[in-house]
């Protein structure tokens, strides 16, 4: 079940391959997920010292948090992936000049995880293609619905 979804990416990027990561929360940061209260549009994927860290995903504290936790709602999270999947990835950013870029952040057997996608950049005339592409899609849909009244 899908919690929120970076628009985005799929307009800015070509999204070739995609993984499942887990993330390294804390508690407070769990309950607001569970609320809606985050936004991935403005954040990155990088790698440091061999790990991966999510940057720029904001999520507002609940106005109920803990007394004792003093939140931060933009701070660096740890993506978990597997050893093999991390090497992949680090290979293929450092080498083949892809982007790691936050797809979706969603559910998967009652755990929140993060879908991150292997990205080249798309240039401006990629883009227009792919508006032109969408409009004649929605011209044919609107006159097949006009045939069938």
């Amino acid at each position: 079940m899908s919690i929120t979804v970076n628009k985005k990416a799929f307009h800015d990027y070509f999204i070739e391959e995609k993984y499942e990561a887990g993330l390294a929360l804390q508690g407070w940061e769990v309950k607001a997920i569970r609320a809606g209260r985050m936004n991935i549009k403005e954040s990155y994927v990088v790698i440091k010292g061999g790990e991966i860290w999510l940057i720029g995903m904001h999520i507002t504290p609940l106005p109920t948090a803990s007394t004792h936790v003093s939140p931060d709602p933009t701070r660096t999270r740890k993506l978990l992936l597997h050893g093999n999947e991390i090497d992949k990835l680090i290979g293929k950013v450092e080498r083949a000049g892809y982007a790691l870029i936050p797809i979706d952040l969603h559910y998967t057997r009652g755990r929140i995880k993060l879908e991150v996608g292997l990205a080249k950049g798309k240039k401006q005339h990629d883009k227009r293609v792919d508006e032109q592409d969408k409009d004649a899609r929605r011209e044919a849909q609107r006159a097949m619905k006009e045939r069938q009244r």
